[in-house]
């Protein structure tokens, strides 16, 4: 005879084997004494395994991860699951409502972890975050996108030294992996110090939902599931993702419009004009080229800019790995389209 599952006990409530529940966690109040909650759906399925955390809009504006998490929540079956599933939707409640990135007091909620109960509201509900729910998980998926106006390429970050994460960032399937080390007071990096794997998927833009951003990022996140034994099947990746050695900013070299030469996801290589910098009143362009070869990873949708801003995040390969990861962003832009 098959001994049942424990019951999954998760602040003050007792989730049984096979079965979902929605948790509702005390956050905060408004000005106006009306309570905001943290609301966790919790699948504990019927066979051992591990912990997930998934989440997103950490940054309040970051909507993309939130579409991921509301189709993620309607794929999983708690009967037919193995170990358990936490997903929180939307951590900052208080910029979501706001469509901001920022809390009230436009403190960063991930620059301020672990938290403590006596803090400032950042810090008290990031120690809600950390003690409810970071302390349950055994691996993690952050949810984020670009910040407004900026960007970005479907992308894994974590810190690429660590097998686990490695091996978690492969299963999600986006075509480039960045090597980050987090920072120590980022929901990542206090996870990664308590030895929770914890990988970040970055794509899209601020306040705009984007297809591509929202069926990758679903497929990734059941495709983590799968290597980690929590749903049935293969992972279905078709990618085999490449490091990137490292990324930086292309930034302007004069004031005014910018007419840009390539698109997010377009190969540069050294010395290519990317963009051109020109006065609204005429003169000569100014040239914007390519310091090195490598792949656009990021960029900015405003077309003015101020002399020193970041127009184009650039991700640099080793050796002939470039093609390789030109080669599966084309074929994953086509899995995707």
């Amino acid at each position: 005879m098959v001994k049942k599952r424990e019951p999954f006990e998760f602040s003050g409530h007792k989730v049984a084997a096979g079965s979902q529940v929605s948790v509702k966690l005390a956050a905060a109040k408004l000005y106006t004494d009306t309570q905001l909650d943290l609301h966790v759906e919790v699948f504990h399925g019927t066979r051992p395994g591990p912990t997930l955390l998934v989440c997103a809009a950490i940054h309040g504006d970051e909507l993309n991860g939130i579409e991921v998490c509301r189709l993620l929540l309607g794929k999983i079956n708690a009967k037919t699951l193995s170990g358990t599933l936490l997903v929180v939707p939307i951590v900052n409640v208080f910029g979501f409502i706001q469509q901001s990135r920022y809390l009230p007091d436009r403190r960063d909620l991930n620059r301020c972890f672990p938290g403590s109960v006596k803090g400032a509201l950042a810090s008290r509900l990031a120690n809600l975050f950390a003690s409810q729910l970071i302390a349950h998980a055994t691996h993690i998926i952050d949810l984020h996108t670009g910040a407004i106006h900026r960007d970005n390429l479907p992308q894994i970050r974590c810190d690429t030294s660590d097998d686990t994460m490695l091996t978690m960032a492969h299963a999600f399937g986006s075509p480039v992996i960045m090597h980050s080390k987090a920072r120590p007071e980022s929901m990542r990096g206090y996870a990664n110090s308590r030895g929770i794997p914890c990988i970040l998927y970055e794509a899209g833009e601020a306040l705009r939902f984007s297809d591509l951003s929202i069926k990758s990022g679903l497929k990734g996140v059941t495709n983590v599931m799968r290597s980690l034994g929590m749903l049935k099947g293969r992972v279905r990746n078709k990618n085999n993702c490449v490091r990137a050695l490292r990324s930086y900013w292309v930034r302007s070299e004069a004031d005014g419009l910018v007419n840009m030469k390539l698109k997010l996801g377009q190969r540069v290589s050294k010395g290519y004009i990317i963009a051109n910098i020109v006065s609204p009143h005429g003169g000569d362009a100014v040239a914007i080229r390519a310091p090195t070869d490598g792949i656009i990873i990021g960029i900015s949708n405003i077309p003015v800019t101020n002399e020193g801003e970041g127009m184009f995040h650039i991700a640099q390969f080793e050796g002939d790995e470039i093609e390789i990861a030109n080669e599966q962003l084309d074929e994953f832009l086509m899995e995707h389209s």
